[in-house]
């Protein structure tokens, strides 16, 4: 493997955590729990992260490690049969997955960035207000947008520029402790507020009244989502883990993170929502369009916690923009031998002038010659991505693991960190529960 420096444990389990961590946890989770009826969704979710997203998670961390390399190279390598192997590799190609989301979620992070200094003046006092300025910046605003997906971009591809340690590791070993410090500091806020005791009974307390079979795929999905999985990123980074790590404990560990912060996150959004009276489910906008309104009643101390809330989000977004990016670096100078450098200014190049056409998708001036088939570029994107590459990818490792790859390899690396039953029950679940639940998202997506 051409990679001279390898995560240490604890910058393995930060960078990965955040790469599972981003907007899928402060962002998303809140407003689809509050769709879906809050606590049994919530119960759903948490059984899926347990039951099957861990499975995928520890699958993913087992073919990096064993293979220590690109994920075209671990699924080449890994397979039990060689001629296999050559028809497998091409399932690694997931890593494509990650470029495309690429092209999107920097002008997403744009958008927080503008939040933050948003956060610092005078922030709407009405929804219809908080609607009109998120509307205006999102339709008519090309050059500020384009200012801020710059700023996101290139701050992206500095860090990646530094390598693993030097860049990824360093960055998350800051912005992962303040992330959970900030969210913290607006949990223990929260915690002051009427609407706190209503929050924790909505997201905690199980109805199963609300509970639908298109809320429960909704809850598979987000599970799966959230931890990266289908895109070859941690199978990328279990590559640079050093061999002394116990990949099991490092992975439950990861889950754990990323769900405590999805759920931190949740509870500090509905404390909010509930203490102003406001309706939970009000969908994607719920962050970007109710929140500030609320923020605003606070006077100066809801300047304060909306400045560190977008800050807190911001982190998240750019901690998982760094870890899509990864995966096609490796694969760029491991099989093209291509240096880490010209393969970063290739990518950037691609993804940039992509992102562009996706943000001005966007505005109201351009949209109609950028949309196809009903759907803009950005919605093409963002859907092709989302809700057909990585549940693809998920099947994929799934369907190798369990039926190409040896049980008696998969064994040997994993019988030092989980005893015979465990191991059964694990891959019991990688063979048969993860590929069905997974593929019960895809077909829900698509249809």
């Amino acid at each position: 493997m051409k990679v001279s420096t390898r995560f240490s444990r604890i910058g393995f389990i930060l960078a990965a955590a955040g790469s599972a961590v981003g907007l899928g946890n402060v962002w998303k989770f809140p407003y689809v729990t509050g769709e879906n009826g809050g606590g049994a969704f919530v119960l759903i979710y948490l059984l899926t992260i347990l039951f099957v997203g861990l499975s995928l998670f520890i699958a993913e961390v087992t073919m990096g490690c064993a293979s220590r390399s690109d994920a075209v190279s671990a699924f080449e390598s890994m397979s039990s049969n060689p001629n296999l192997g050559k028809k497998w590799k091409f399932a690694g190609f997931t890593l494509i997955t990650g470029l495309i989301i690429l092209t999107f979620y920097p002008i997403v992070i744009g958008w927080i960035f503008k939040y933050i200094i948003i956060s610092m003046g005078t922030l709407p006092a009405t929804v219809n207000e908080s609607s009109t300025l998120f509307t205006n910046m999102f339709s008519n605003d090309a050059i500020g947008q384009i200012i801020f997906f710059t700023i996101a971009f290139t701050l992206t591809f500095f860090i990646l520029s530094r390598g693993v340690k030097e860049g990824i590791e360093k960055i998350n070993l800051v912005l992962m402790p303040l992330l959970g410090i900030i969210l913290l500091i607006l949990l223990a806020y929260s915690m002051t507020l009427d609407g706190f005791s209503k929050a924790m009974t909505f997201l905690f307390v199980p109805d199963f009244s609300k509970i639908t079979p298109s809320a429960i795929l909704e809850a598979v999905g987000q599970a799966f989502f959230t931890l990266s999985l289908g895109m070859a990123i941690i199978i990328t980074y279990s590559a640079s883990l050093s061999k002394e790590t116990n990949i099991v404990r490092s992975s439950i560990i990861i889950a754990f993170m990323d769900t405590i912060i999805a759920l931190i996150a949740g509870v500090i959004i509905f404390t909010l929502i509930f203490t102003f009276n406001a309706e939970p489910s009000q969908g994607a906008g719920l962050v970007f369009i109710s929140l500030p309104p609320l923020f605003q009643e606070l006077g100066v101390i809801g300047n304060i916690s909306a400045t560190l809330f977008f800050v807190a989000l911001a982190f998240a977004g750019i901690t998982s923009c760094i870890s899509i990016v990864e995966p096609a670096v490796l694969y760029m100078t491991n099989r093209l031998n291509i240096s880490r450098i010209k393969s970063l200014v290739l990518i950037g190049i691609v993804t940039y002038t992509l992102g562009l056409v996706a943000l001005l998708s966007n505005i109201k001036v351009f949209a109609s010659s950028l949309t196809f088939f009903g759907k803009n570029v950005f919605d093409i994107l963002d859907f092709t991505s989302i809700s057909i590459l990585l549940p693809i990818g998920g099947i994929l490792v799934a369907l190798f693991v369990g039926f190409t790859v040896e049980k008696n390899r998969l064994y040997s690396y994993l019988s030092p960190y989980m005893n015979d039953t465990v191991f059964n029950l694990w891959y019991f679940s990688i063979k048969y529960i993860t590929p069905i639940a997974v593929f019960s998202v895809l077909v829900k997506q698509l249809i």
